[in-house]
């Protein structure tokens, strides 16, 4: 493992700092990634310098926090590395509610400020200038074994911010490593200690490992250690229940293999909450049917909304993310046979859940099928179902697209309601389904004079010729849209 390719921003900061006098060495989950191979996500520098130091350093810098970070900004275009953050090595005191340090001491040394570090690949440091590569920890070992430790002992470190025990979960998706036994014992020791840190740091830890690309083994091992109980103690009902006939899977499981397919789908996080929460109902929804000779689970999606939403309010998620997940979880079980369902249960549907939220309800469905266990993410009937949702959601061709209607005519040319006026119509939609840019009041109008001195028999044929027009490309548009999804 060797590191290389710093980028110039950070040699930058690093040489200013070394150049006054101070040290300077990158530190973190920066070193860690580089050690990996892998591009850092952010860049942190620690150093002996005080904050008031480091700002007299980097006039155009920040400081506005208790642990002496100050923020250097740079003129990187890389988002990345527009503002590398830069912290006195310090030494931290008690944790009385396991959250954050009671004291906080600067003008330590690199050694002390590597020992407070929550696990050891995280604990190593490395000085840009020179090369030197500090690893007290034995991290680079645990990189190598792709195992993750607390640096010295884990109940101590878990005390201090019992937060790093889900951080341990999502590092260990994040990284593909698995996590120690010492440090594992510790957390399920230590887990109720999570019931102390605020409903916002743990969301954001929980978004952190819906986002991996592993998070059904996080939130397994979040079960397995004791930790969801504190995180989303609903989702636990399901370990165990077993479910239909239809599923291979108790519903733990199968909330969890659904969340999963979003993941391996590179799907968005309000899909991967509602996959983790759309069957969370069914323990208490399920009945045994004498009649079926199997279980049933009816009206759980209307319970599990509700339980849903409190428990997303709970987490302090977004209102607007709540409703939304909220209503892919009550209308996910809007499948049915399209042989028989029709275009307007459909438009309903569509409205129910909204235009703009459809689509991610036939992809929930889609994760909801692979998570029972089958191996077709799309049979025929649900690509027929999705067909139908398109044809729901285009704007059907008709009169209503031109520019003037009924009442212009009747307005503009002293016309009485009649036949006449929808032979007119129609009329035009033939002409301006040849050449959309004739589709203008100045043209129409133009041509509804010329239509309107027609007899009624010359006019009722133009008009039947444009209903027969219009048939037509609606049914050519049905038949490309059946096409696409392969049903026709």
């Amino acid at each position: 493992m060797q590191i290389k390719d710093i980028p110039q921003e950070v040699r930058t900061v690093s040489e200013a700092l070394e150049s006054a006098g101070f040290e300077a060495y990158l530190v973190g989950g920066c070193v860690r990634d580089l050690l990996l191979q892998k591009t850092p996500k952010d860049w942190d520098v620690a150093t002996n310098a005080t904050p008031e130091h480091i700002q007299t350093i980097f006039p155009d810098s920040f400081y506005e926090n208790d642990f002496g970070t100050v923020g250097v900004k740079t003129e990187s275009e890389n988002d990345t590395l527009k503002v590398i953050e830069v912290t006195p090595y310090r030494k931290e005191g008690t944790y009385s509610d396991a959250r954050r340090p009671d004291t906080v001491e600067f003008g330590v040394s690199l050694s002390e400020d590597l020992t407070r570090r929550d696990f050891t690949v995280n604990a190593i440091a490395f000085r840009v200038q020179t090369g030197e590569l500090v690893d007290e920890h034995s991290g680079k070992e645990d990189l190598h074994k792709k195992v993750l430790r607390t640096v010295g002992d884990p109940d101590q470190r878990f005390s201090e911010d019992a937060l790093r025990m889900m951080r341990a979960v999502r590092l260990s998706a994040e990284l593909g490593f698995a996590i120690g036994d010492e440090t594992a014992q510790a957390i399920a020791t230590n887990a109720e200690k999570l019931s102390k840190i605020s409903k916002e740091r743990i969301r954001d830890e929980l978004i952190r490992i819906l986002e991996t690309k592993e998070p059904m083994q996080s939130i397994f091992i979040s079960q397995k250690l004791g930790l969801l109980k504190y995180i989303a103690p609903d989702l636990e009902r399901g370990v165990g229940v077993a479910q239909n006939q239809a599923h291979s899977f108790d519903v733990f499981e199968h909330l969890l293999r659904t969340m999963q397919h979003a993941a391996d789908k590179d799907w968005e996080l309000a899909i991967r909450l509602a996959g983790l929460f759309h069957d969370v109902s069914k323990p208490e929804t399920r009945r045994w049917s004498d009649e079926k000779k199997d279980w049933t689970f009816h009206g759980h999606e209307v319970v599990g909304a509700r339980v849903t939403k409190k428990a997303l309010i709970d987490l302090r998620f977004p209102k607007e993310l709540i409703e939304r997940v909220v209503k892919l979880v009550r209308w996910h079980m809007f499948f049915s046979d399209p042989d028989q369902i029709t275009l307007s249960a459909v438009r309903r549907m569509i409205q129910n859940v909204g235009e703009e939220n459809i689509h991610d309800l036939l992809n929930l469905r889609i994760c909801d099928r692979i998570g029972t266990g089958r191996p077709k993410e799309q049979p025929f009937r649900f690509r027929k179902y999705k067909a139908m949702v398109d044809e729901a959601l285009r704007d059907p061709l008709s009169v209503k697209m031109l520019a003037i209607d009924g009442a212009d005519i009747m307005k503009a040319f002293n016309e009485k309601p009649g036949p006449r006026i929808g032979w007119v119509l129609h009329a035009l939609l033939e002409e301006v389904l040849d050449d959309p840019n004739k589709n203008t009041i100045e043209h129409l109008e133009i041509r509804t004079r010329e239509l309107l001195t027609l007899s009624d028999k010359e006019l009722r044929s133009l008009g039947e010729q444009g209903k027969m027009r219009l048939e037509k490309e609606e049914e050519e548009a049905v038949q490309e849209i059946q096409k696409k999804h392969h049903v026709s």
